[in-house]
């Protein structure tokens, strides 16, 4: 009998429990609905400002004339210029190093014998031809002697062994001179290969040399820059030269701080670099060593320097420091108290600003304070509003 009971039991143990549950029901307690997200920002208002472009590249520094010393001439080194080691500055003419010449002296001994031995053989050959004219007019003869009894013959052959001593003793001369080896222009010494004693023959280097009117630096140019800059291109017909614009460049090392050396973009390469795809040109800097560079470390051979090319100058454009880009591609504005998120397009950007192409108007609100993950529609309140700071970020792209 219990056992027949024992489910009704359960069902009704399991439903007393859920009247109770029923009766015993917890009550939420209602709180104010919270506050709406208030954001303090520091904003700009932009406007249009005139922008000088200046384009960002790197190089290094190579002579613009540099040539390999060889000897014409072979024979022992008997001196060298003190100027002629590492680093040493030369004039144009200066004798760099000698070669024995007691050689060449006594080749150009020997010349000037066989020169005098040749004149005289001239004068020889004048005379009998001077004797066989009378002794052809002394026959009764009044036509012209035939060439052989004139003696012409000889007297070619005599003229042509003058010429050829002469020619001689100018080689010979000439190879004298070349023991002594010249500087070609004024330059430095960037190596030497050779020294006193050594024997040197035609094809010997004796050392490197360069130039020091002008150094120059290969710059690179990023394709999405060319159309910013005015290039100094030449054209096969009807150039002049005279107008080309050259445009200014400052150039930096990380080898010497708070110097920079002045110089200006004189040509364009004629091809597009193979391994970067970028076109290059080339600056100079004019007189690196002379009294322009006095106060102020030379420029080294080889030294890697940054550079900052003159461009275009922009007559209104709007200008954006580049902490306010989020993603390369929006900005957050604020628009009747709340903040919103406007997408941009670059016209062009270095690293500190962005020039502004489409996206922004004059007169908008930028938020300059760094956000994190915000929602556009989020109210904001402008504090410390930095309506003048358009015109230091744009000043920035004016600076000398």
């Amino acid at each position: 009998m219990i056992k027949k009971l024992m489910p009704i039991l359960v069902f009704a143990g399991f439903a007393g429990v859920a009247v109770l549950v029923m009766l015993n029901r917890p009550e939420a307690n209602r709180t104010a609905a919270p506050p709406a997200t208030v954001v303090r920002v520091e904003t700009m208002t932009l406007e249009p400002q005139p922008y000088q472009i200046r384009l960002q590249s790197y190089g290094t520094v190579r002579p613009r004339t540099q040539s390999t010393l060889l000897p014409q001439v072979s024979g022992q080194i008997t001196e060298v210029s003190p100027n002629f080691r590492d680093g040493g500055f030369f004039e144009a003419g200066e004798v760099l190093l000698r070669i024995d010449s007691r050689d060449y002296e006594a080749a150009v001994a020997t010349a000037r014998a066989a020169l005098a031995d040749s004149r005289q053989a001239l004068l020889e050959q004048q005379a009998q031809a001077q004797q066989a004219l009378q002794d052809w007019r002394r026959l009764g003869n009044t036509e012209a002697p035939p060439a052989l009894v004139s003696r012409q013959p000889q007297m070619a052959a005599a003229r042509a062994a003058v010429q050829s001593a002469e020619a001689s003793l100018r080689q010979a001369e000439l190879n004298l001179e070349r023991t002594r080896i010249r500087a070609p222009y004024a330059g430095r010494v960037l190596s030497t290969s050779v020294d006193v004693g050594q024997v040197v023959g035609s094809s010997t280097e004796l050392g490197q040399i360069y130039a020091i009117d002008y150094v120059e630096i290969r710059l690179p140019l990023k394709n999405r820059d060319l159309r910013f800059i005015d290039l100094p291109e030449t054209y096969r017909f009807g150039a002049d030269q005279a107008v080309r614009h050259e445009p200014e460049v400052s150039l930096f090392s990380s080898l010497v701080e708070d110097q920079q050396w002045q110089g200006r973009v004189v040509r364009t390469e004629g091809a597009i670099d193979t391994s970067s795809q970028q076109l290059h040109v080339v600056a100079t800097i004019d007189d690196p060593y002379g009294l322009k560079a006095q106060g102020r470390q030379p420029l080294k051979i080889n030294q890697y320097v940054s550079a900052e090319i003159e461009g275009r100058k922009l007559d209104a454009v709007l200008v954006i420091p580049n902490r306010t880009l989020y993603q390369g591609s929006f900005v957050y504005l604020v628009r009747d108290g709340v903040l919103r998120r406007q997408e941009v397009s670059i016209l062009w950007q270095n690293s500190k600003e962005a020039l502004i192409g489409s996206g922004l108007e004059a007169g908008d609100q930028l938020v300059l304070t760094p956000l994190g993950q915000i929602s556009s529609g989020t109210r904001a309140q402008v504090m410390n509003v930095a309506d003048d700071s358009a015109a230091e970020v744009a000043s920035e792209g004016l600076r000398p």
